[in-house]
């Protein structure tokens, strides 16, 4: 094949990051250990409709990173015969399994990145755990393996002053407006496609923060967190992040924080919990330097 005809070939590759968990599950084997499966997803982006799906078993003798490696190798393979490219970043959050999963991901030269952003995992992890794993035999009914829960334990760490920027606004956006995210000029952030099925007119709710000189240095730093979700806290804004990361963005009146508490349920329950933050010079500039569409997901265990 010539680098030509190669170059032709690997640009027709659908490509997308991965999400990832590699953990025990709900069902007893016949041997009377606990099942351990390995779950993949790929993140739903623009450039292609599709998503990857992968999953194995692994034998509870036989969880360690030698036979992750081994098994990611196998879902490279089968996600190259199905028009995939190599994920440039590989998603996962599963604190106590975190030096396995990083050493077999970084074993095969992909980008690890500790993080929640895994909104097509959840999903992925949602459908076994509701519709396949309880028609298996050897299904326990109940929470044997937490699969994931955002009751975080840590307080809030306040935002660093220098990134705090001039101004913020609690704000809503509709649906139809964040469908067309992906036309719009954005220096940091990220986004990826709606859910078809939600009414354009629903709403979304977000946080748009402003600052005149330090609007890109604000974009970069939001960046680095990989925000997942915002949520009111007795009287407190609270983003969360990363692996289990909380950030104080503002304290709310009483009053104030009760109300947009009710509007975040509401809109939340209306709009799949999708959510925004952004990051702009001034209320007036069309330009973006960061946004990010984050996921409030329902708890799946």
């Amino acid at each position: 094949m010539s680098i030509k005809e190669k170059t032709n070939s690997d640009q027709d590759l659908k490509v997308s990051d991965w999400e990832l968990d590699f953990y025990s599950r709900p069902i007893i084997e016949n041997n009377g250990k606990k099942r351990w499966e390995l779950i993949i997803s790929s993140s739903k982006n623009f450039k292609t409709e599709d998503v990857f799906l992968w999953n194995k078993v692994c034998p509870a003798n036989e969880v360690n990173s030698i036979w992750l490696t081994k098994s990611l190798k196998e879902a490279l393979y089968d996600a190259e015969k199905k028009g995939w490219a190599k994920p440039p970043k590989i998603r996962f959050w599963r604190s106590s399994m975190k030096s396995i999963i990083k050493k077999s991901i970084e074993n095969l030269e992909i980008e690890a990145l500790v993080s929640r952003r895994t909104y097509e995992l959840f999903d992925r992890i949602e459908y076994l755990e509701q519709e396949i794993y309880p028609k298996e035999k050897g299904f326990v009914r109940g929470v044997l393996a937490p699969s994931y829960t955002s009751n975080i334990a840590t307080d809030p760490k306040p935002l660093p002053e220098a990134v705090r920027g001039d101004a913020l606004t609690i704000s809503e956006i509709s649906i139809e407006e964040l469908r067309s995210a992906q036309d719009w000029p954005i220096e940091f952030g990220d986004i990826f496609p709606l859910k078809k099925s939600l009414n354009d007119n629903n709403l979304v709710p977000g946080l748009r923060l402003f600052s005149k000189d330090r609007s890109l240095a604000l974009a970069a730093w939001f960046s680095s967190l990989e925000p997942v979700k915002l949520q009111i806290e007795q009287n407190q804004l609270v983003l969360e992040a990363s692996e289990n990361d909380k950030w104080l963005v503002t304290d709310l009146p009483k009053k104030d924080a009760i109300k947009l508490n009710d509007k975040f349920n509401q809109t939340k329950n209306n709009s799949y919990g999708y959510q925004f933050i952004s990051i702009q010079t001034t209320p007036y500039t069309e330009k973006f330097t960061g946004f990010w569409i984050l996921r409030d997901i329902k708890l799946i265990s």
